[in-house]
């Protein structure tokens, strides 16, 4: 193992993460309610420019009113762009006026470390004027090709940085893919087109300590494909999946929560194991299968997703 390691940066449940547009308090309102484990209340894409000041307030409203906390939630603000003239207010009304009660600050379209600099710099000044305890983290969007070329860079840039997010729709834009639908397979290609970005892009969170998160998968009317394609995500390394509509939560928490059976395979993993060091032995038998300290630390990563989700009250 390398002297060179990179904990966890921060924990956090992060199954299903639901996107509400801040122009839309009705949808904001219910999103609290859902069972969601992160909700992000965007003021970028879903937002059409003409509203985008009046979802600003609704949002920071949402924020003070809402106790997402409470409710064993996530609350994400997106960001729009820091190449839109909208960024700077966005950043600055929400965290003056709400930066004690939202968690992350999600940014979107980033091409390379510096773009995460500016954000933090704005935050950490804000949150020492205000006298805020609480610490607001940030998560990036990877969905440019600009990103996805420096991911590795953006992982390893550290501050408040904690997660990253496959962001599939600009991602094929930005690259002149051909795509049937936003995180859809394309029939002329053999099998996953998705595949090698968001591999490269969970290796790089693995590597400096970040969550790995799926994006969107447009056709909501398609359950069996939504499903699919968390399933792909977690085989990867993913840890959850963005629910562009509620229909879409309840599979994502499905597939990025251990099996009951995986779960007591894994607490008898442990128990074979020590069972096995009290005879001076390194290795061990589960099931007519040979095991050994790999197969102890895949087993304690899935008794830790399983005891976040039963604290959550979410089993």
């Amino acid at each position: 193992m390398s002297h060179t390691l990179y904990p966890p940066r921060a924990h956090r449940l992060h199954r299903s993460e639901l996107a509400v547009p801040g122009s839309n308090m009705g949808f904001i309102d219910r999103a609290a309610e859902s069972a969601a484990d992160v909700v992000f209340l965007d003021l970028e894409d879903a937002v059409a420019p003409p509203e985008k000041e009046q979802a600003r307030k609704n949002v920071i409203a949402a924020l003070n009113e809402i106790d997402w906390a409470a409710k064993g939630k996530t609350v994400s603000v997106r960001i729009n762009g820091l190449d839109t003239e909208y960024c700077y207010r966005d950043v600055v009304d929400v965290m003056e006026q709400a930066g004690d009660r939202v968690h992350t600050l999600l940014v979107p379209k980033v091409g390379v470390p510096a773009d995460l600099y500016l954000v933090e710099a704005l935050v950490t000044q804000i949150e020492k004027a205000r006298g805020f305890e609480t610490r607001v983290g940030l998560e990036a969007l990877i969905e440019t090709a600009l990103g996805m070329a420096n991911v590795e860079g953006v992982a390893a840039r550290g501050g408040r940085l904690e997660a990253l997010h496959f962001g599939v729709a600009d991602y094929a834009a930005s690259n002149r893919a051909r795509t049937v639908s936003i995180g859809g397979l394309n029939p002329d290609y053999p099998g996953d087109q998705w595949h090698a970005a968001l591999t490269r892009m969970i290796v790089a969170c693995r590597a400096y300590g970040l969550r790995a998160i799926d994006g969107p998968f447009g056709d909501y009317s398609d359950p069996d494909g939504y499903r699919a394609g968390a399933r792909r995500a977690a085989a990867l390394g993913a840890e959850g999946k963005w629910a562009i509509h509620p229909s879409q939560i309840e599979p994502a928490n499905e597939v990025f929560s251990p099996p009951a059976a995986e779960v007591d395979r894994a607490r008898r993993i442990i128990a074979a194991l020590r069972e096995a060091e009290a005879q001076g032995k390194g290795a061990a038998s589960v099931d007519g299968k040979m095991i050994d300290a790999a197969s102890e630390r895949m087993a304690e990563t899935v008794i830790a997703l399983d005891d976040a989700i039963r604290a959550a009250g979410r089993g």
